[in-house]
């Protein structure tokens, strides 16, 4: 009789299958359309690592209920919602969590402080420090590249100023990376007039990821100067161990000791600048691939912000490499020169050791001798007492006989001699 097929089990979804997947659609662009304005602000405590997330998502709670917005899941890391005339992004990162306002319309005055969404008691409340702070002006392309050129020129500061076409040419980007008195970072976006709305957001949303991510490298760089300090302090003391290690006027141990106290205060920096060098890192890599995704071409001869980045922001990154690197390199010599270090005080402890050994076996010669001796003596000695109470005992006999008692003792000491002899010997013998 045929078994009836069992039923397969049925396949069941991973736990975080579409949790993961919406991760993907969680920070859509924006769409704005044009004229439009877009005030952008990136907050992060002194330690990034360390942010209190109750206090930013209450400070996101106070912003939204002075205009009646809803409010974002108890533990989101997004939110987007209306305030006011304005639309909402708010962004939780792992150092810092951002907030953009977009907005229809241009004002008359080109980035006027007030075109910023976020009140100033509001601001002076946050639970942190200003990291990055922008407004972006976004209008159609004016009627000739002169007009527009006149336009940037007037607005930033020539030295600096970085124009780009933009994304097969759909928009006109620029910015000189200063900070106005107003403290905000200032960019410009001359779209043209057949430009999409959600490519609008996705040009003004590069910006801001730039300038964050810029701001957020730098701060590398302020870490490796004062680390450089540091470094330029204990490179000549490592040094100069590191030249002495054949010496023979210091020990060994107490150069082995000043040679671990460097190696610790090394890799004890290297654990406090690893986060942030790693960081930094990272940042450079997104701000690298965001200039790229712009897809820049050059405008009137002026520097695109791929080669702003290139003379001004890239040596800053390396500088920060190369202090990484210098701390790696001088981690690792001390390391190589402590086994050295070990190695002599090894090989040294091992010399004592044969010589302890030696004088141990001249003394356990010595001794085996003084043993020896004291063992002849012990004979005599016993074997003289024994004598002395052997003749005691056998003089009776020996009158008898008629043998006089020197010739009795005589007689009689070889045989105690050899008996205590033997006694003696067997003695030692059970002993060991």
């Amino acid at each position: 009789m045929r078994q009836p097929l069992q039923k397969a089990a049925p396949v069941t979804d991973h736990p975080l299958r579409y949790a993961l997947v919406n991760e993907l659609h969680a920070r859509p662009f924006p769409v704005l359309t044009v004229p439009s304005t877009a005030a952008f602000m990136a907050l992060m405590e002194d330690d990034g690592a360390g942010r209190d997330r109750a206090g930013d998502r209450a400070h996101l709670l106070e912003l939204l209920d002075r205009h009646g917005s809803t409010h974002p899941q108890p533990n989101a890391t997004h939110f987007s919602g209306p305030i006011g005339r304005s639309e909402l992004k708010w962004e939780s990162h792992t150092e810092f969590v951002t907030y953009t306002a977009f907005t229809p319309g241009v004002s008359a005055r080109p980035f006027d402080p007030t075109d910023s969404s976020f009140p100033q008691d509001w601001r002076d409340k946050a639970p942190g420090r200003v990291a990055a702070s922008v407004l972006i002006r976004i209008e159609e392309q004016p009627a000739s590249e002169e007009a527009m050129m006149t336009k940037l020129e007037a607005w930033f500061v020539a030295e600096s100023l970085a124009v780009a076409r933009v994304v097969d040419g759909s928009a006109v980007v620029a910015g000189d990376f200063r900070i106005d008195p107003d403290g905000n970072m200032r960019f410009a976006v001359f779209v043209r007039p057949d430009t999409g709305a959600r490519r609008v957001g996705r040009i003004v949303q590069r910006l801001c990821e730039i300038e964050t991510y810029r701001a957020m490298s730098m701060l590398g760089l302020i870490k490796a100067r004062e680390l450089t300090t540091t470094l330029n302090a204990l490179d000549p003391r490592l040094s100069a161990l590191v030249t002495g290690l054949d010496a023979q006027d210091r020990p060994a141990e107490v150069a082995l000791h000043d040679l671990l106290a460097i190696a610790s205060e090394l890799e004890s920096l290297a654990m406090q600048s690893s986060f942030r060098f790693g960081a930094t890192t990272a940042y450079e890599a997104i701000v690298t691939q965001r200039i790229q995704a712009l897809r820049e071409d050059r405008l009137s001869g002026r520097q695109t912000f791929g080669e702003f980045m290139m003379r001004r922001y890239d040596p800053a990154m390396r500088t920060v490499k190369s202090t990484a690197a210098r701390l790696h390199s001088m981690a690792e010599r001390a390391q190589r020169a402590a086994e050295l270090l070990r190695t002599r005080v090894d090989v040294e402890r091992s010399a004592q050791n044969q010589m302890l050994l030696a004088s141990m076996d001249r003394r356990a010669d010595l001794a085996l001798r003084l043993q020896h001796t004291v063992e002849g003596l012990s004979v005599v000695a016993i074997s003289y007492y024994a004598v002395s109470l052997a003749a005691y005992v056998a003089a009776p006999l020996v009158e008898q006989v008629g043998v006089a008692k020197p010739l009795a003792m005589a007689l009689i000491t070889p045989i105690v001699v050899l008996a205590v002899w033997l006694a003696i010997r067997r003695i030692r013998r059970s002993m060991n």
